[in-house]
C-alpha cells in the first residue's frame, strides 16, 4: 500500500492536540495562499524538501505507541491527497488517534473520513468571516469556488458527532473586531472555538507581514469577550 508524501515528522508534541500526546506529520501542498502562513516551504515548493520515509515513522510510532495517544495530520492541506484515507487507516491499524487540521475545502474527504471512522479529531482553520471578500483576503486565492465547500465542512461538524474545534488565527491588517463577531455568529453552538494570534517576526507567505506585530494582550482580551458572546466555550491558545 503505497503512503503519502512526508515531509516533516514531529515524535513528539504535548500542543498539537489538547489534551493528547501526539506526534504530527506534516503533508505537502495547499489549494490556498494565507499570508499569513508559517509553513511556506510545505505550500510553495514541498518538492525541496526530502520525504521523509514513512517506514521508518511506522516504525518509530510502534515503538513509542505505549506512550503517545495519536497523530496529528497536518500541513498544507492534508484532504486535497486522495491517499488520506488509507494513510489514517494506516495509522489507526497502530492503535492510534488521527487528528486532522484541515482548511474545509474538502467536505466529501472529510466525510469519508468520519464515515468509515479513520478520524477522531477535526480542527477546522475558519481564516475569516465567510464571505467571499473577506474570505480571499485571508485565504490569498479567489474564494468564490471555495466558499460552499467550506460552508459544507462547517455544517458537517455542527451536526455531525466527530470531536471538533474551530480555530482562528487573529492576523492584524487581515482581522478586526467586527470579523469576530460575524465569525461567531455562524459558529454559534460549536463546541470548542480556539483563538490564536498572529506570531510575528517570522517567514511568512507574504513577507511583508514580517514587519506587522501582533496583536497586543488586550486586543486579544477584547476578540475573546466578543467571542464568548455568542461562542461561550471559546479560549485563546
Amino acid at each position: 500500500m503505497k503512503s503519502v508524501e512526508i515531509k516533516n515528522f514531529v515524535p513528539l508534541s504535548c500542543v498539537d492536540w489538547d489534551g493528547k500526546v501526539s506526534a504530527v506529520i506534516f503533508l505537502p501542498n495547499c489549494n490556498f495562499r494565507c499570508p499569513f502562513c508559517y509553513n511556506t516551504a510545505l505550500v510553495l515548493s514541498p518538492e525541496k524538501l526530502e520525504t521523509k520515509p514513512f517506514k521508518e515513522i511506522r516504525q518509530h510510532l510502534r515503538k513509542n505507541k505505549g506512550w503517545l495517544d495519536g497523530i496529528v495530520i497536518t500541513g498544507g492541506e492534508p484532504t486535497i491527497n486522495e491517499k488520506l484515507p488509507s494513510f489514517c487507516e494506516q495509522i489507526k491499524e497502530l492503535g492510534l488517534g488521527v487528528k486532522l487540521d484541515t482548511n474545509g475545502t474538502n467536505p466529501a474527504m472529510l466525510e469519508r473520513l468520519v464515515e468509515e471512522a479513520l478520524v477522531d479529531y477535526v480542527a477546522l482553520d475558519v481564516k475569516a468571516p465567510l464571505n467571499v471578500e473577506a474570505y480571499s483576503k485571508a485565504a490569498g486565492v479567489n474564494a468564490e469556488n471555495l466558499m460552499a465547500q467550506v460552508e459544507k465542512t462547517v455544517h458537517i461538524l455542527l451536526e455531525g458527532s466527530v470531536d471538533y474545534e474551530f480555530r482562528t488565527t487573529l492576523v492584524p491588517t487581515i482581522h478586526c473586531e467586527e470579523d469576530m463577531e460575524q465569525i461567531c455568529g455562524r459558529i454559534k453552538g460549536c463546541r470548542k472555538y480556539v483563538l490564536q494570534n498572529f506570531i510575528g517576526d517570522v517567514e511568512t507567505l507574504d513577507p511583508k507581514l514580517r514587519n506587522v506585530k501582533p496583536f497586543s494582550i488586550a486586543e486579544m482580551e477584547r476578540f475573546l469577550e466578543l467571542a464568548k458572546k455568542k461562542v461561550p466555550n471559546t479560549l485563546q491558545r
